[in-house]
Order: C-alpha cells, then structure tokens, then sequence
C-alpha cells in the first residue's frame, strides 16, 4: 500500500475518533510518508469511506437545513461529509430537538442527533449523503424522509478508527411505518 500512497498526491487525512478523542494525520504534496501530525481537525480532512460518491450524477436541490443541537460535534463532521458532496448547508443550532423532529413527524425510535430537511422531505441522522441523493432522485411515494436511528459507529460523522457497526436507513412515511432503504453490513 505504501507504493500506492507513494503515487497519489495526498493533500490531508485524517482518522478522527470519536470515542477517547481524534488522530490526526497530514501529508504534504510529493511527499508519500503521511505520519506527520496536524494541530487541529480544522487543518486535517477527514479520509472516510463515505468520501466516495457513488450518486455524481445526482441533479436534484443541493440545498440541506440542517437543525443541530450546538454542543454535539459528529453532527459538524456529518455537515462536512455533505459539503464534499457538493450540498450546500444551512447550520441551524438549537437546544429544542425534540419539538423540531415532532413537527416533521419523526417517529422517537427513529430519531438521531440531527435533523435535516431538503426540499420538504425529513432526514434524521447520520446518513450516507448517496442515499440522500438517491432518496431524491427516486422519491418514493408516500414516504416523507430517512433515518438512520441512533448513532451508529462507523456511519458518516462517526467514523472512529477501524469500528463499524452495521446498520440500515430507512424510509419512513406519516405514519412512522417504515421500509429499508439501505443497508451497510461490510463498510
């Protein structure tokens, strides 16, 4: 693997952990050891499976209202996983979740630690940004959003090292019946 990272110009990585705190790594162009350390997350970026788009040709709205609440840190690494997918973010910072997932009819067993709508449809959680876009692409009907309950390790936002829970997105409608959108077993 060495001869391969020795090849690609690696402008920054980063592996954050998110339980016990985050490492941090950097490496500059031409050179193929990335052992160097960066000071903070903001000057490293985040290398993750879910950096890679699997939906390019996605056309559909672009613009995410994300409501967080402001002391929660895996939500702004979930933003960022939008950004580099070309989504354009509004941060709404909040301390009344509950309040706002009833509104959009999030079912409490559903429910995560941020709430995203685009374009009236509900996105609850830490979701793969691809299964956004394909959601939006399909619209299935009768259903009002995805959600991926819980925060499970490994999704996008709550990468932590080399553990990786399996765990599925699902579609939900009104009602908060549900259907399986998606599922990641080997990430």
């Amino acid at each position: 693997m060495s001869k391969l990272l020795s090849t690609i110009t690696i402008t920054s990585v980063a592996i954050a952990g998110v339980i016990g705190g985050g490492i941090y790594l950097t490496s500059t162009q031409g050179v193929s050891d990335n052992s160097a350390v960066a000071n903070d997350a903001h000057t490293a970026t985040l290398a993750s499976v879910w950096d890679r788009e699997t939906e390019p040709n996605y056309t559909g709205t672009k613009d995410l209202t994300v409501y967080r609440s402001p002391t929660c840190g895996c939500c702004g690494v979930w933003l960022e996983h939008a950004q580099k997918h070309g989504f354009k973010v509004e941060d709404i910072k909040t301390e009344d979740m509950e309040a706002l997932k009833q509104k959009h009819n999030v079912p409490p067993e559903l429910s995560s630690c941020h709430t995203t709508i685009v374009d009236g449809y509900v996105m609850e959680g830490h979701i793969p940004v691809d299964d956004i876009k394909r959601f939006m692409t399909e619209k299935p009907e009768g259903f009002i959003g995805l959600a991926v309950p819980g925060m499970p390790l490994g999704s996008p936002g709550m990468e932590a090292r080399d553990m990786k829970q399996p765990f599925q997105v699902l579609a939900f409608n009104q009602q908060g019946e549900v259907e399986v959108f998606n599922e990641y077993e080997s990430y």
